[in-house]
């Protein structure tokens, strides 16, 4: 099981403070929503939490059943689906599916076709990427992190290109596979998140 505890942490971009002191706590079933208005933060905020950018102060710990985890190997036990993270469109569905798989494992030994048919993408499997709608990109970077065997699971914006099918498809796909994940969702937008038991407001961390 992981478990992750953030200490005082503080981000600075020259003279602007993104946020200061901040310490959480997450266990496994949390569900926390980072939420903010535009350009307050929540991207910044998840890639710290991620190990993509450092922090400017503060710590946080990876720890995976009961031992710290280095930082260089914290993608390991993370998924993340965010609208800056794009997709090889040189591959097919199919062989995009297991390319990601080479890094990461699939909950419960999930096939590649059980994988494209929960995305509703069955009719595309042998489609180059580069060809899929703004929507079918969304839904497929969706499933792929949260089928893939992690601890955490991070989502920034996760309904942008979706349309209210595409919402209600990934609020069952939250209830159908988090488990005993954590949860963490970057969004100003309530039909993201309120089902969150957690909440993160960053203006209150300026």
């Amino acid at each position: 099981m992981l478990e992750i505890g953030v200490e005082k942490a503080s981000k600075r971009f020259q003279y602007e403070w993104i946020f200061k002191e901040l310490s959480l706590l997450l266990k496994p079933k949390d569900q926390l929503a980072i939420t903010g208005s535009n350009g307050s933060g929540k991207s910044t905020l998840l890639k710290c939490l991620t190990g993509s950018i450092p922090l400017t102060s503060g710590k946080i710990n990876f720890n995976f059943e009961g031992k710290n985890v280095d930082e260089v190997d914290w993608f390991r036990h993370l998924s993340i689906a965010a609208p800056y993270l794009e997709l090889p469109e040189e591959f097919t569905l199919e062989e995009l599916i297991q390319f990601h798989f080479r890094f990461k494992k699939p909950i419960n030994g999930m096939t590649p076709e059980e994988i494209i048919r929960l995305a509703y993408l069955e009719e595309h499997s042998q489609k180059m990427v580069s060809q899929f709608s703004s929507g079918m990109k969304q839904r497929l970077k969706l499933i792929l992190a949260m089928i893939s065997d992690v601890g955490i699971v991070f989502l920034d914006e996760p309904t942008s290109n979706l349309d209210i099918r595409g919402i209600d498809w990934y609020r069952e796909m939250i209830k159908k596979f988090q488990g005993d994940k954590i949860l963490v969702i970057c969004s100003n937008e309530p039909r993201e998140f309120d089902f969150c038991e957690q909440k993160l407001v960053l203006e209150n961390y300026k």
